[in-house]
């Protein structure tokens, strides 16, 4: 099997954890509403889906929620709120450095709206810096397991899809990369990663 020239890491559920039960909590405590007014303030309507694809702003964004509510809670503290849900998944740490030590290229490809993207970037040092590459779907305005920003990763990358590994935790979305072109595999665990990439003859210490 011959070697990727790059390799991409899904965010949530690869590289960090999040909850949207917290967050839900969060906010509805943040503008006073309940958990199950929260979601609908902040998924109804395909909001969250636009947000992510940015067909809307992150001012847009919070406009609705207010107009959803009725109500116009403390922004700083609502974008604390919803976005203080997530934690490093610290097992794949290592092998992402040990990856990075070895001189392999690599980035972040993920659904992610612009609120949580620089949340996890300030808060995580290995998100922010240890990826040269970053194919976020708010920048793109396409998601996954859409074949355009796949595309766009590819060019990103600056390599044809058939040179490119991704892992992602939803099947769909790897079934999606496929389509592309891309190698892609689940993600179950950094150890079961490990042995995907050994496979594909890479060589890292872990």
């Amino acid at each position: 099997m011959t070697p990727p020239r790059f390799l991409y890491f899904d965010l949530g559920k690869v590289l960090v954890n999040f909850d949207v039960d917290q967050m839900l909590r969060q906010v509805g405590e943040a503008a006073h509403i309940s958990p199950e007014q929260a979601r609908e303030a902040l998924f109804g309507n395909g909001r969250m889906r636009r947000y992510e694809t940015g067909q809307i702003t992150t001012a847009d964004f919070y406009q609705a929620f207010c107009e959803e509510i009725g109500g116009r809670p403390d922004y700083a503290e609502l974008a604390s709120a919803a976005a203080d849900i997530f934690s490093l998944n610290l097992p794949v740490l290592p092998l992402a450095a040990q990856l990075r030590q070895a001189g392999y290229r690599m980035g972040i490809l993920s659904n992610t709206c612009e609120l949580h993207w620089r949340h996890c970037a300030r808060r995580f040092r290995i998100v922010g810096e240890g990826f040269a590459v970053h194919a976020l779907s708010y920048r793109i305005q396409a998601a996954k397991p859409e074949a355009a920003i796949f595309r766009a990763a590819a060019e990103l990358a600056g390599c044809p899809p058939e040179e490119i590994f991704f892992v992602d935790d939803l099947a769909e979305h790897v079934v999606g990369a496929r389509d592309a072109g891309f190698d892609a595999v689940q993600f179950t665990s950094a150890e079961s990663l490990a042995e995907e990439l050994r496979k594909r003859e890479l060589r890292f210490n872990y």
